[in-house]
């Protein structure tokens, strides 16, 4: 099943392995250009595979130097070894052991997969398919074998020698070197792979396990910069300590370590016993790291030492099942997030990328299942589809079966399947076991595409006090899914009064489907199984507003008939924290397409009134807790305008309509605004806590805000930037300021940077702010900033902080109107794709909403496109990108 070929692989052409691996051990001679690899490997046919074929193991431009099978070398004519696989004609059909020696250069790996070397670090990175460009092996996820793993190199280069597992020892070698042992006792697949060498710092703890055993941790880091690491150690423990008491998963080796590289493709990685970082997700300080760092570093931490059990301990079978270790795991540092913090909060958060992130896939010409059924190459599969909706459908799961069959689930689950590759038929089978519950039509979930639409017409009978709500659902068409059938959806109802009361929900038959009766619940979760569900509720005296889909109970758009009035009830009395910030949303977002209508028009915008009576309602209850307020005065990103437009879609129309609200909501809120940020501004001791963070958030909210009622308040922003204790207060500062045309603008980037030069982690916030900034100089600052003493093609982090972000979170100056945000993006997808194909395709998604746009901006990205794609010797990570947005 070979991926990185460019051929489409299919799901429905799994086949098992014709030879399996028991024992691996490796060698490694580290050395800048020349490190040696000895592979030995115990092989064995497969007694499910084909009886008698040849062994076919994967490469990616390897050196070979030897390959032996017990011990006798093997020429051409019993083998071919290229630098892309490695074919041995007639293998022994008894068990055997494999040798081969390769060589590689960690310092000429730019596309950072394999082995590779980073300042001076030497470091791994093999999912999903780079350990083939270190040794040759069937490099699938559905051959676990046991690892030892000898680590040798120059002591003065390389002090710090870590891998897999246990360690088993080490020593001192003539000529100044020395090696270190290590072994893994649990058989995983080599995508889990794992090796560093480095001079490296290291902060040390322990974690004594529920059954007494005693976990050595470390974290490493830079030297220097141990103090940074206090927090992410405190989100590892706590972790360690949650997973035991919310699933019953104990940790099982005897270290754990994690590992902070500053050239990393990704967030991080689960590597068994040997997680590897971006250092942004794990250095942390108060100077140096905003309060969405340190809950980034603590998701993070969370979710790779989560992989422990779903990902490392349970594998997928194939990499079509992906959703099943990552959309579990994000559902599970969800969870952990929202039980560290405010659960509403978190759940807002996590749907504001969802919606951000998913739903534009979703409903693009890259949209695909949560499990796709065919690939071109698996590293653009790593998605928000995979992820974020991943999750999604584990949560709606959970909201179908109830809190207790899932655990009973998830119990069944481990036990089954632990040492496994798993599929996700395997995973929901013990879901319907322990629930009871037939759950063939809950897999749609899993093999639809596109986001299901809702829709929801309530009607009220005096005469009778019934309510009746009929509900409906769709889901639009998507590449090569023309006809969707019905998903599960569990709507989770309550009714709210006008007077704030939640009505008891009484229906005919309280018995089914979840329905409540009186003596029950104030609110229950209906579920929408076919195409339309008809409901009716008792002894409702007038019509509520109706609160639907509380918590987001599945991932679905809603369409409803509300008026301001329902708005302003849920906004203000709703006990659902999330649907009270969903009714302000949902109340701008209605504003915002009559405005941006009008924009287009040349009309006048419509009166905001609705939205700022609510927001006025909002600003008064603010004090009661911060954090959530931060949220609630957060209109919508012109993104999510965007995609609630769906077609022709004018950016700097939606900007502008904006823009215009933001302005309108505070001048009429301006006394009410300044007074909270005065009482927000009295100096407290800095805390990560969540309620001290909540604290700075609103401050930084209304900062912004009354940026937009008068740039007079530029000196209230760049006061702030210059007395913050910490990084949350400077960002806020200059963020809000960043917004704007103005001299303390630029007089605070300056102090900005002349302060952070050094911190390659700060710089990059430095660089994101200017990529950001929505005016039509920004595509000019951003190509002066690309000749920056400290900007850097081949550094990740340093790309993504400039260039991605301006792709991403730039939508007017991206999508210019004379096309020179595409054509700027193009040619750097070009120019970077031969260096690091993973980083140019993610980069290329910016273009994953084009064909929404107004026809001008369409024309323009489509000819970028087509530019792109007819470019020879594209790497295929780029050109499945393409010509799937093509398509």
């Amino acid at each position: 099943m070979r991926t990185d070929t460019g051929k489409a692989v299919h799901l429905s052409e799994y086949r098992v392995p014709d030879y399996l691996v028991e024992r691996v051990e490796l060698d490694f001679v580290l050395h800048p250009t020349q490190t040696l690899v000895t592979s030995k490997l115990l092989v064995r046919a497969n007694p499910k595979g084909r009886t008698i074929a040849p062994l076919q193991f994967d490469g990616d431009g390897l050196l070979v130097t030897g390959v032996e099978i017990d011990g006798r070398a093997l020429d051409s004519t019993q083998a071919s070894m290229t630098p892309d696989g490695l074919t041995i004609f007639a293998p022994p059909q008894h068990p055997f052991t494999l040798v081969t020696r390769t060589t590689v250069d960690p310092t000429a790996n730019t596309q950072l997969s394999g082995l590779y070397r980073s300042n001076g670090v030497y470091c791994t990175q093999c999912e999903a398919e780079g350990f083939r460009r270190i040794t040759y092996f069937p490099d699938r996820p559905d051959v676990l074998a046991v690892y030892t793993t000898r680590i040798e190199a120059s002591k003065q280069e390389a002090p710090v020698l870590l891998g897999n597992g246990n360690p088993l020892g080490g020593g001192e070698l003539p000529d100044g070197r020395h090696f270190a042992i290590w072994h893994d006792p649990h058989p995983k697949p080599s995508y889990l792979f794992a090796l560093v060498g480095g001079n490296l710092g290291c902060l040390r703890d322990t974690f004594t396990t529920s059954s007494g055993n005693k976990v050595d941790l470390g974290i490493y880091v830079e030297p220097g910069k141990e103090e940074r690491a206090h927090y992410a150690m405190d989100s590892l423990k706590r972790s360690m300590k949650w997973d035991e008491e919310k699933f019953g998963r104990e940790y099982d080796l005897d270290v754990f370590n994690i590992v902070a590289v500053s050239d990393f493709n990704m967030g991080a990685m689960e590597n068994k016993g040997l997680n590897v970082f971006n250092d942004k997700y794990v250095l942390a300080s108060p100077q140096t790291a905003t309060d969405a760092d340190y809950a980034h570093i603590e998701a993070i931490i969370a979710h790779e030492y989560f992989h422990n059990w779903t990902g490392n301990r349970i594998t997928c079978r194939d990499w079509f099942q992906l959703c099943l270790k990552e959309g579990l795991t994000v559902y599970r540092d969800q969870e952990f997030s929202a039980d560290q913090r405010s659960r509403p909060v978190k759940r807002i958060a996590d749907v504001r990328g969802l919606r951000a992130a998913q739903f534009p896939e979703d409903a693009g010409p890259l949209a695909h299942n949560v499990r796709p059924e065919t690939y071109h190459e698996i590293n653009n599969f790593y998605t928000a589809t995979v992820y974020q909706k991943g999750a999604e459908v584990i949560r709606t799961l959970h909201n179908y079966i109830g809190a207790n069959a899932f655990r009973r689930g998830m119990d069944l689950y481990f036990e089954c399947y632990d040492g496994t590759a798993a599929i996700v038929e395997d995973f929901i089978g013990c879901f319907a076991e322990a629930s009871g519950r037939d759950l063939a039509q809950f897999m749609l979930w899993y093999r639809q595409a596109g986001t299901p639409l809702v829709k929801v017409f309530a009607k009220h009978d005096a005469a009778t006090r019934t309510l009746t709500i009929d509900v409906s659902q769709s889901t639009p068409p998507t590449p090569g899914q023309d006809k969707k059938s019905p998903q599960i959806i569990p709507v989770r109802l309550g009714l709210v009064a006008h007077d704030g009361r939640e009505l008891p929900l009484v229906t005919p038959s309280s018995s089914e489907d979840g329905g409540a009766t009186q003596e029950e619940l104030s609110s229950a979760t209906f579920i929408l199984d076919d195409a339309t569900r008809h409901l009716v509720f008792r002894d409702i005296d007038a019509k509520p507003a109706l609160s639907l889909f509380r918590a987001f109970s599945a991932p679905v758009r809603i369409e409803s008939e509300t008026s301001d009035a329902d708005y302003l009830t849920l906004a203000r009395h709703d006990g659902d924290l999330f649907n009270r910030w969903q009714a302000i949303q949902t109340c701008a977002t209605q504003y915002l397409l009559d405005a941006v209508t009008a924009v287009r028009g040349g009309q006048n915008t419509p009166d905001p009134g609705a939205v700022i009576s609510i927001l006025r309602g909002t600003l008064a209850q603010a004090e009661a807790d911060p954090e959530f307020a931060a949220q609630a005065l957060t209109l919508p990103a012109d993104s999510d305008i965007a995609r609630e437009i769906g077609s022709d879609v004018d950016p700097d129309a939606i900007f502008a309509a904006g823009r215009t609200l933001r302005k309108a909501c505070a001048g009429a809120l301006l006394e009410d605004m300044k007074s909270l940020y005065g009482k927000l501004s009295s100096p407290r001791p800095w805390s990560a806590d969540a309620a001290s963070a909540g604290r700075r958030a609103l401050r930084g909210v209304l900062l912004a805000y009354l940026m937009q009622a008068d740039r007079a308040h530029a000196s209230l922003a760049l006061q702030q930037f210059r007395s913050a204790d910490n990084m949350t207060d400077r960002m806020s500062a200059l963020g809000a300021l960043s917004a704007h045309d103005c001299a303390e603008r630029e007089t605070a980037l300056e102090e900005f940077y002349a302060t952070f030069k050094d911190d390659h982690i700060v710089v990059d916030k430095w660089f994101g702010l200017q990529a950001m900034i929505p005016e039509a100089g920004t595509l000019g600052r951003v190509r002066r900033l690309m000749q920056h003493p400290l900007f850097s093609m081949t550094n990740p982090n340093r790309f993504r902080s400039l260039v991605s972000t301006f792709a991403a979170a730039n939508p007017t100056q991206f999508n210019a109107a004379d096309g020179s945000g595409y054509d700027f993006v193009a040619n750097l997808v070009l120019e970077l794709d031969p260096r690091n194909p993973q980083v140019a395709s993610r980069l290329l998604v910016a273009f994953r909403s084009w064909k929404t746009l107004e026809a001008g901006r369409r024309e323009k990205a489509q000819a970028a496109l087509r530019g792109i794609a007819q470019v020879p010797n594209l790497s295929p990570d780029v050109r499945d990108i393409v010509t799937r947005s093509l398509a």
